[in-house]
């Protein structure tokens, strides 16, 4: 595994607690105040712990929260993109000393992890909305959250005490699991794409241009909570491996979930996406219009500028930026803004609202916008909701 691109930071973060330590901290748990979290943060433990947020050890701290939200960096200078923080309300803040030990539960009281509380700090949901977002418009499902939020920020490392049961065991692998499969594979370099959308024909174009320069390809689509709307999980998942079945060389392809939660941060969840991939040892991160967005919040092309803002050697991973891809009338094949002849009128493009309009009329998407078999899967999702 030594060929493969090293974590961010530098080595690949484990949380997970073991053997007799894992008994010690099991049974001091017991006696612990404790720290209710949410599904997005239980995700977040989750991923710290296995090592996916490397080189974050912990919920942020007050000095990497406001390196994060005002530069784009961790406190020791280490580029970073979105705040991952653990809210508590202000009574369990006043109740709890720095320097000690909380226990992290579920909302049915199950133990998850511990957490050493080394910064408590107050902050401020307008700015952070502003910062992150873009945008204090409470529509925004990123800004909806925000302004649920408790009032005070826990930070301080973390210890994961369970092994729960992923969700999509099948298609689940740690960082370290996906890095040993590269490595058996003898892959070096591997593109990976990053989906909460079924994947459409063109999308399928830009991840076999990436095959084309890479070993492999990871399709890594992201399971973790979304907002309202989106294609249930379940449903995109049986969509990748019909599409996979059929269209793409097994041997290059690896189908793999992302536990995370949807933050809908546009550039800056970009910039997020690509540093976690890295810690599953990808070298290319697929970048293409209007990355995580939702709305009309974001410029189309926004997430890929931001990659423009740090140094290669910061970065330690390659985006690959695509422009809009679509299905050309006349030429019969994929094109892009770069590569059509036009006119405009021969582009076949949907809209997501179109889409779904389509499917609940229980009529077929195009051959030309979608595989007959990924199109399949859709209509029985829209039929039995």
């Amino acid at each position: 595994m030594t060929n493969l691109i090293l974590p961010h930071g530098g080595t690949l973060v484990d949380r997970i607690a073991k053997g007799a330590e894992r008994t010690r901290l099991w049974d001091l748990a017991k006696e612990l105040p404790r720290v209710v979290l949410n599904e997005r943060e239980i995700s977040d433990l989750e991923l710290i712990a296995t090592g996916a947020f490397s080189p974050l050890t912990g919920f942020l701290t007050e000095k990497d929260y406001h390196g994060v939200v005002n530069d784009l960096r961790l406190a020791d200078g280490t580029v970073w993109a979105l705040p991952i923080t653990l809210a508590v309300d202000a009574d369990t803040a006043g109740s709890v000393k720095l320097d000690t030990l909380v226990a992290l539960t579920d909302r049915s009281d199950n133990t998850l992890g511990v957490l050493t509380v080394q910064s408590k700090f107050k902050y401020d949901k307008a700015e952070k909305a502003s910062k992150v977002y873009g945008t204090q418009d409470a529509a925004h499902p990123g800004v909806a959250f925000i302004n649920a939020r408790k009032p005070v920020f826990f930070g301080g490392p973390v210890t994961l005490l369970v092994d729960r049961k992923p969700a999509f065991a099948t298609h689940h692998r740690t960082p370290a699991q996906t890095r040993a499969h590269f490595a058996e594979q003898g892959w070096q370099s591997i593109a990976a794409f990053q989906t909460r959308n079924p994947i459409h024909r063109a999308h399928e174009y830009l991840t076999k241009v990436a095959l084309e320069y890479t070993d492999g390809l990871l399709v890594h689509p992201l399971v973790g909570e979304t907002k309202e709307g989106d294609i249930p999980a379940g449903v995109r998942l049986e969509a990748y491996e019909v599409l996979l079945e059929k269209y793409y060389p097994k041997q290059r392809v690896l189908l793999s979930t992302f536990p995370a939660a949807m933050r809908y941060a546009g550039p800056r969840e970009a910039l997020h996406h690509a540093l976690a991939r890295k810690n599953y040892g990808v070298t290319h991160f697929i970048v293409g219009r209007d990355h995580a967005g939702v709305g009309n919040y974001y410029g189309t092309y926004d997430a890929q500028r931001i990659f423009d803002r740090f140094t290669p050697a910061e970065l330690g991973i390659t985006p690959l930026k695509f422009e809009h891809t679509f299905w050309h009338k006349g030429l019969g094949e994929i094109v892009s803004e770069k590569t059509s002849p036009g006119p405009k009128e021969q582009h076949l493009v949907l809209s997501g609202t179109r889409v779904r309009e389509i499917l609940a009329a229980g009529g077929e998407l195009p051959a030309e916008f979608t595989r007959p078999e990924v199109s399949a899967v859709l209509r029985r999702h829209f039929a039995a909701s």
